[in-house]
């Protein structure tokens, strides 16, 4: 069984990301379309773990068939596939973080799709050989023991609890492990950095929770309205945490799992009465089309940016980058800096559906 609503979900969460990500000037740019400064949650803090929900969401469908009784066991081809394709996830990212120069001394070695990667992989691997109720435990545990670490476990030179970016217990591992050159901007902390990949496995297996919960049930109402139930659920648990344990995007807190987590449900609630139930489906086309080739969409796109960035238009130190350019030569001296710096990530948006419209037309699905 494949649920459409997916797709359109999936489509929403990559073109979201796009959106957001190429703003004409980061200097103008609308709030609900940043992140969060720290603490906090924005619009924009959604987008990311929305994908890897409606990932585990999918898995529920996909492996199915390994996880139920008297079902065959995963195959050693099974496993060589999913490592397969967690392995050219983080690759493509390594692949985006390097370009063009690949300086391998101080190469970002996390990121979007590595985290993707790490996340898509771990849990995929709990989901094939751990009971159901044990799947539950772990992704408790991950959650209560993230929140002990970051709470009690002490950083030198600052101490236990502190979660400022430098001195939080999650940046000190990742320097530790992975060195400061290979961080984000080579700082002292790495928003997805290795550590807090932990607590985003479980935003992957809600989204796998979710999908189990979903697959058998009727294309009723009731079915909407359950996963309405579930996320205020969620919602109201991660409010609740925040209290003592900060909703944080860049930290992946435990509290930010639930609460990114009900949001994702709402959607998915939205999407599934709508398309599921109600057969309202032709406001999602446009979206299911960028679901279909997401991974291709976000790692083409981040290619043509970089490369746009790092082109000039003219000569000599103040020429301007190709984007810098179209930005100010086609969108801000009409709609302003403000909404010309919206209409440029917009348009980017449009641009890349075309593409793939194209693609959807001739029936080119590029799977990872």
């Amino acid at each position: 069984m494949r649920f459409t609503s997916l797709d359109v979900f999936r489509g929403t969460a990559i073109a979201s990301m796009i959106l957001v990500n190429n703003p004409g000037s980061w200097s103008h740019v609308y709030p609900p379309l940043l992140h969060a400064d720290w603490h906090g949650f924005t619009p924009t803090d959604l987008v990311f773990p929305a994908f890897l929900y409606i990932m585990g969401v999918a898995m529920a469908f996909s492996l199915a068939r390994y996880t139920q009784d008297q079902q065959p066991r995963p195959t050693t081809a099974l496993y060589q596939r999913l490592v397969r394709r967690a392995v050219i996830l983080f690759a493509l990212g390594l692949m985006l973080n390097g370009f063009p120069s690949y300086d391998l001394s101080t190469i970002r070695i996390m990121g979007v799709l590595q985290r993707f990667s790490i996340t898509y992989l771990l849990a995929s691997l709990v989901i094939l050989n751990w009971r159901y109720w044990q799947q539950w435990f772990l992704a408790g545990a991950i959650l209560i023991g993230y929140w002990l670490a970051m709470s009690v476990i002490p950083v030198p030179g600052f101490g236990a609890g502190d979660l400022t970016p430098e001195g939080n217990f999650a940046a000190y591992v990742d320097r530790l492990v992975l060195g400061t050159n290979h961080l984000y901007k080579q700082a002292q902390f790495d928003p997805e950095g290795l550590f807090s990949t932990l607590p985003a496995v479980v935003t992957v297996l809600v989204g796998y929770f979710t999908g189990r919960w979903l697959r058998p049930q009727p294309l009723q109402s009731r079915t909407s309205i359950g996963l309405v139930l579930f996320a205020l659920g969620c919602l109201a648990a991660g409010w609740i945490w925040d209290l003592v344990f900060p909703i944080n995007k860049q930290l992946w807190t435990s509290s930010y799992v639930l609460f990114s987590a009900g949001w994702s449900m709402l959607l998915l609630a939205i999407c599934y009465e709508l398309i599921e139930v109600r057969k309202i489906r032709s406001w999602g086309f446009p979206f299911k089309v960028m679901g279909l080739n997401a991974i291709f969409l976000f790692v083409a796109s981040g290619l043509v940016v970089r490369i746009l960035y790092r082109t000039q238009v003219g000569t000599g130190e103040n020429a301007p980058s190709t984007y810098t350019w179209i930005y100010q030569t086609f969108f801000e001296p009409w709609a302003g800096s403000l909404n010309g710096s919206l209409l440029f990530a917009i348009a980017n948006v449009l641009v890349w559906w075309l593409i793939l419209y194209i693609m959807y037309r001739f029936n080119w699905l590029i799977k990872v």
